[in-house]
Formats: C-alpha cells, structure tokens, sequence
C-alpha cells in the first residue's frame, strides 16, 4: 500500500523486486476522486482528506473480502499508519524509513517544532502503525526509535539497509569535473565542495554555507560551493549574501541524475553535515562515486558512513553557538581537501569497501526472506 504522494520510487523498487522473484504484487493507493473537483481553496484539502480517511479504507474492507488469506499487506512507509488497522489481522510489513515527523511531534527535536494540527496528525499515524505487527527499518537508528515508540514490543523488528543502484561506481574525477563545467558554465576544474539536498531543516543547508564561509576564511583554497537541490529559502539567501565568498556558491537545481552522479565524482569533498536522518542517503552515494564524505558523528549518518566518513559535530539548536562549530567542521574540510594523494586514494577505497553492503540484491533478498516468514 504505498502512498500516492511519498516514496514512490521505494514502492516500485520493491514492487520490481518482488515480481522478479515470482510474486504476483498489486499496488494499493487512495484515488483523488473528490480532489480532481473543479474546487478551489480549503475545500479542495477537506475533499482530499475524503479520499484518503473515508472513501479509501471503504474500497480495502471491499476487497479485501476478495482477498487471499495468505496475501502479505505491505506498507511502503510508517507514514502510512492510519491505514494499518485495516489489515492488523491479515499478514502485514510496515516499512520504516524515518521517524523525524514523529519525534518532532513528541517535542523531542528542538529544530522543529510542530504545530498543534500537527501534532495531532502524527498522533493519527502513530496509533495507526502501532496495531501493526512486523516492521523493516532502513537503519538500527531508525529501529532503535520505532521500539521507543511502540507501547509492545512487535513480533518482528529487522532491520534491512537500502541497496545502491548498479549505477553509481567510480568515475574519473577530471572527466567529471570537466563534464560538469559544461554543463553548468562554472570553473570547476580545480575541484569544488558538494552538497546534494533539498531545504528540509535536517539536512542543515544553511550550515553548509556556514561551514564553507568558515573554510574559505582559513583556507588558501578558493574552490566553490555547489548546492544541488531546489533554490535556497529566504534566511538561507540571507546568509549567502552575508558571505564574504558568496560568488563562488552556486546553487543548481534541476539537474538529471547522471550529472548529479558526475558531481560527486567530482567533489573535492562531499559535506552533509545534517541534523538527523533516517538513514542518510547521499552519503552511501557520494562514496560509491569515489567521493570523500565529511558528515555529522551522530547516527545514522556514523552507521552508513561507517569508518570511512570524515566526522564533525553536530551543529547546535543555539544559534550563538554556531560560529565555532562551523570553524571546527571548517577544520576537518581543510584536513580532507589537502589529503596527500596515497591518502586521499586510500580514503576513497574505504569508501567503496564500506559501501560494498549496501548491495540492491542482497537487500531484495533480505526482504523477502522476511516477508515469506511472515506470511508463514
């Protein structure tokens, strides 16, 4: 049952995946019947809202009638809790990606707080997913934080990392730069620092500029900044201009994926000193394309960076406190960017030794060695 809305590409992957392997998937979501209405404003959201809460859960209990004992339910992401209940006695996985909203909610993450709408839209969610039985987190950081969140312990609690796409190998990191210089009309030849994210609170853009101003200051570098990702919110512009260096960082949006692959490729540098994730992405990516990653030394980011990753702290809640800590993270940039050459290969070949886990097979594999016990 994945969600119309969120992680679609996840829901195909495992979808794929399991049709391969000889089962037969169908792909359950709710209909925007009342949404596509020729309606405008806070009505259209209510007639949504419909769609999901009151119309879909009718179309389940209709087939689900039709429906073999031994189907597994399977739930794209916790996201979708409200739904659970629907299938609580039915075989059933629930997919686990993060749980950020979550504890945002509960107040326990200072950097977002939640407003009371949603708070109470999160509670929705949790009571949802808390009927259900068996789950797959993406990493133990996101197992440990389900467990805390459900008031029994859950038959199954596993944990299964994502797999890489065949896709991301190594590149020659001239060419790369070279093939990203065309593109983008920009000097890269000499290298650049790279961050790939959008402008969710998490992913601490704004200290990424914090950081690289920081850098430049100490530095006899001069390498840019690119930002791949939408454009930068209104306080992250603010603190660009203030930037003494703010010609030389470039935000790039809109770039199909093989560029994006190019650019870490490229990178003398990867940053992505982010304040929490479910399981931090970019970071396996980054160094499966030969790049080195400078990321925060906190999970999850530790547990997919593994012994490869470059760490620095994470940037503090106090904004007073922010300017020793982007000169501290502006240290360690320093150190990576002027690696001796041995160094530098012999950090990149960690990188792809570390990645070597998260394999898209191996992962598939894992998954549907559980769902068949489940089933069971």
């Amino acid at each position: 049952m994945p969600s119309f809305a969120s992680m679609p590409r996840f829901a195909r992957m495992l979808a794929d995946g399991m049709r391969e392997r000889g089962h037969q998937v169908e792909m359950w979501a709710p209909k925007a019947s009342l949404f596509d209405l020729p309606v405008k404003g806070s009505a259209k959201k209510w007639l949504g809202y419909i769609d999901q809460y009151l119309l879909f859960p009718a179309e389940v209990r209709k087939r689900l009638k039709k429906t073999p004992p031994d189907t597994l339910f399977v739930f794209t992401d916790n996201a979708l809790g409200p739904w659970v209940p629907l299938v609580a006695d039915r075989p059933h996985v629930i997919h686990c990606h993060d749980f950020m909203a979550q504890r945002s909610a509960l107040g326990l993450i200072p950097e977002n707080p939640t407003s009371w709408s949603g708070q109470q839209y999160q509670r929705l969610i949790r009571e949802g997913y808390s009927k259900g039985k068996h789950f797959i987190s993406v990493s133990e950081k996101t197992k440990m934080e389900l467990n805390s969140l459900l008031p029994t312990p859950p038959i199954t609690s596993a944990v299964v990392y994502n797999g890489l796409s065949k896709d991301l190998v190594p590149y020659d990191c001239a060419e790369a730069r070279a093939a990203l210089s065309k593109k983008t009309g920009l000097d890269l030849g000499q290298g650049y620092l790279l961050h790939v994210g959008g402008n969710q609170w998490y992913k601490n853009r704004l200290g990424v500029i914090e950081i690289y101003t920081a850098w430049r200051s100490i530095s006899q570098s001069k390498e840019p900044l690119l930002l791949i990702g939408g454009p930068l919110t209104p306080a992250m512009s603010k603190v660009q201009a203030e930037s003494p260096f703010k010609d030389d960082i470039h935000v790039i949006s809109g770039v199909e994926d093989k560029y994006v692959h190019l650019a870490y490729a490229g990178a003398s540098a990867f940053l992505f000193p982010s304040i929490a994730e479910g399981f931090g992405w970019p970071i396996a990516e980054a160094m499966a394309a030969g790049s080195l990653v400078i990321t925060t030394g906190e999970a999850p980011m530790t547990e997919v960076a593994g012994e490869a990753g470059f760490l620095i702290p994470r940037r503090p809640h106090n904004d007073s406190q922010t300017t020793p800590w982007a000169r501290e993270a502006a240290e360690v940039v320093e150190k990576v960017v002027n690696l001796p050459a041995a160094e530098r290969r012999a950090a990149i070949e960690a990188g792809l030794a570390n990645i070597a886990r998260f394999n898209s097979k191996n992962a598939l594999d894992r998954i549907e060695e559980i769902y068949k016990s489940i089933v069971k």
